[in-house]
């Protein structure tokens, strides 16, 4: 029992709410930018492979990322895909989906239905005409625990469902409050991650990201958030809806985090299975990495991999240096033809 009782500690230090970069960077503006919030009910997120959306492992997620990913230019909504745990005891079964603000739910999709509903649902805005729609209501807490792609979610993710269960029970609000894990939605640095769909204070659906939050936080978000439509700016990245030139305002007023990470200032996995739209309507889908797809410069457009990281300032720079270096060269090459 010892030992396990070690590795229990071991994991909180290591990955988990003790470890040493915990509440060392900004969190407002690490948020994607999107408008709708499609989440797919897929078994346990224990099962999960690291990239759910695209292992041959698991067809049924990666068809509907694809479908979504072709169809990215017919639907008129910066959407997002997220996989979500399967819970019976909240009326969660496997092929139901969520769309967030609308607050629906389609229950038992299949494979075979999923270029309907794409078409119909998220292209057309219709119903679907081969299942009846079903009204959501209450709140949706979706917690990161995807273990298989970042230990630090893997650990923190399953605690926080734990204590939302706890007190979801001790404040009796099991029929208005519902919690699920969720795949990676970004940021795996900021474990735990948290997606909080309720009603804001003007009764408008929000859906609104934090990050680093603790068991402590967990009665602050069900009293505060949840209860009151007060957003906890400590542990606020940011919000379903809310356009990139805004959120740049709000990063000066919120003080979370000690170090503002720059490359947690744009989208991260976004629209169609990673792909997404920045400020300027630029895309970013390419294949590569979802912590890679975050480095886009926000309204700059793409740079060239080699700058890509680095601030204008800096990109300034070594054009400028670039440009020094080919001149002398050009010059050099004139002298040794007249010598």
């Amino acid at each position: 029992m010892a030992g396990n009782s070690e590795e229990i500690v071991s994991d909180d230090v290591k990955f988990g709410f003790q470890r040493s970069e915990m509440y060392e960077l900004k969190l407002s503006g690490t948020a994607t930018i999107y408008d709708r919030h499609v989440f797919l009910c897929y078994k346990s997120h224990e099962t999960w492979p690291s990239h759910v959306k695209s292992s041959d492992s698991d067809p049924f997620p990666k068809l509907f990322a694809a479908t979504l990913k072709a169809r990215k230019d017919d639907i008129k909504l910066e959407t997002v895909l997220t996989i979500c745990e399967v819970r019976e005891d909240i009326g969660l079964s496997d092929g139901d989906v969520l769309i967030f603000p609308e607050m629906i739910k389609y229950r038992n999709l299949k494979e075979s239905d999923v270029d309907a509903f794409v078409e119909d649902v998220l292209v057309n805005g219709k119903p679907w005409t081969s299942g009846p729609q079903e009204p959501l209501s209450g709140s949706y807490v979706f917690v990161c625990s995807h273990n298989n792609r970042d230990r630090r979610c893997g650990v923190c993710g399953p605690i926080l469902i734990e204590e939302f269960g706890k007190a979801i029970e001790s404040k009796d609000l099991k029929s208005e409050v519902y919690v699920t894990a969720c795949s990676h939605v970004g940021g795996h640095k900021y474990a735990g991650n948290v997606i909080i769909f309720s009603t804001d204070k003007d009764g408008k659906i929000a859906g609104h990201w934090y990050g680093y939050v603790t068991p402590d936080d967990v009665p602050l978000l069900l009293d505060e958030h949840i209860g009151e439509g007060k957003v906890i700016d400590r542990l606020w990245r940011g919000q379903m809806g809310l356009r990139a030139e805004i959120t740049d305002k709000v990063n000066e007023q919120v003080p979370n985090g000690t170090i503002v990470d720059q490359k947690e200032q744009a989208p991260a996995e976004t629209a169609s299975q990673g792909c997404c739209q920045g400020a300027t309507g630029v895309s970013c889908c390419r294949d590569a990495t979802p912590e890679e797809k975050e480095v886009e410069e926000k309204g700059q457009g793409r740079l060239p991999s080699c700058f890509r990281k680095w601030d204008k300032p800096e990109v300034l720079t070594a054009i400028g240096v670039v440009g020094a270096v080919a001149f002398v060269a050009v010059a050099y090459g004139f002298y040794k033809k007249s010598h």
